[in-house]
């Protein structure tokens, strides 16, 4: 087998979008045999785009059982990721699930399990901005210890710019029920993933979260979070969807320097001598330690979604180690839930890992009394 026969479940905007991707012939490895959705219209658009080339489905189920692909991208709403999936491992299906992994932690775990369960198949999420070369440099030199033991981490993310004619559009989006939350769970899931592979998850969180407040929506459109580690460092995470042109600001600070990514550049400042030792030897009252300034130079390109959909594949051809395997999904989902939950009970500091029946009970609240799934 030279392609991966590949089913899309969902072809609303994400879905076409990758479809589009698909037939400029940007994933050679795949080839794109099946489509299924719920609306007909967008079934009938399907086929206008691609005739009798793959075979059209009204579920996810008979997609999945009918065994007209070798592996499935999950592109539905957010709450339905994990039942699909699940189905999908189940019937021996390589699955890949765009963000967010689901809604709730208890859903997405249970999806984990079942993948676990299921080693012989390719679990993977559309974490797509991990194919940035940028932060994949970022993520190396945390890792290399360049920084030294983080100190502070800091993300302004106020780049999500979207309109109220956006949320005008209907739909599932913006409301509790439809999509369990707003600019976590739909912008941020992938700055929130890349937050925590790059530092780690934090030890607790506290947050101030503003719902509807610049938007005639039910969720969150402005959030403020602050953060602690376990070895004491701390962070703050600022995000909303009014501010044009808008920020996005990563900035690490470590006992050997910061770091600063913005505009597609990383900027080191990095110290002569590390702060520790600076702080215990100096005596002369006022003064810190000397740095040296550098742009890191970045290599590679920003493969976004193509990127991932192929690594998807050559991991079921080839064994390729995956960018982001699915059981990865539920890191960021993590920080997301706790942040909700710590608004949601008064701006307290949250505990990880989370209270996920507490987290549930409240979310179905919100929802009408239960949750959708």
């Amino acid at each position: 087998m030279d392609k991966v026969r590949y089913g899309i479940i969902g072809y609303g905007k994400i879905g076409s979008q990758h479809v589009g991707k698909i037939l400029e012939g940007k994933v050679p490895n795949l080839e794109l045999t099946a489509i299924a959705d719920v609306d007909e219209s967008r079934i009938e658009a399907a086929r206008e785009k691609l005739g009798d080339s793959v075979q059209y489905f009204r579920t996810a189920e008979e997609l999945i059982a009918s065994g007209a692909c070798d592996a499935v991208h999950i592109c539905t709403p957010h709450y339905l990721h994990p039942g699909i999936a699940i189905k999908a491992l189940n019937a021996g299906r390589h699955t890949l699930v765009e963000k967010p992994a689901g809604v709730y932690t208890r859903q997405v775990r249970e999806m984990n399990e079942v993948a676990t369960a299921h080693p012989e198949l390719v679990f993977a999420m559309d974490f797509n901005q991990r194919t940035d070369p940028v932060y994949r440099k970022a993520k190396a030199l945390v890792a290399e210890g360049t920084l030294g033991e983080i100190v502070h981490t800091h993300w302004l993310i106020t780049n999500w710019y979207r309109s109220q004619s956006y949320y005008d559009q209907g739909g599932w989006r913006a409301t509790w029920r439809g999509e369990g939350g707003g600019v976590l769970l739909n912008q941020n899931p992938h700055n929130l993933d890349m937050w925590q592979w790059i530092v780690g998850l934090p030890a607790r969180v506290k947050s101030q979260i503003y719902y509807g407040k610049h938007r005639k929506i039910e969720v969150e459109d402005d959030v403020t979070v602050l953060t602690e580690y376990a070895n004491g460092a701390t962070g703050t995470y600022i995000t909303t969807v009014i501010d044009a042109p808008g920020t996005n600001r990563l900035e690490i600070d470590g006992t050997k320097g910061r770091m600063v990514v913005e505009n597609g550049r990383i900027h080191l400042d990095l110290l002569e001598m590390p702060e520790p030792e600076f702080n215990a030897m100096w005596t002369k009252g006022l003064g810190k330690p000397k740095m040296e300034s550098q742009d890191v130079p970045v290599e590679g390109v920003y493969t976004s979604h193509c990127g991932i959909m192929e690594n998807f594949c050559d991991a079921i051809l080839h064994g390729t180690p995956l960018i982001a395997s699915g059981q990865e999904g539920i890191r960021g989902l993590i920080l997301s839930n706790a942040i909700h939950l710590s608004d949601w009970m008064g701006g307290c500091w949250v505990d990880l890992p989370i209270d996920e029946d507490k987290f549930c009970e409240m979310l179905a609240a919100r929802c009408g009394g239960s949750l959708p799934v």
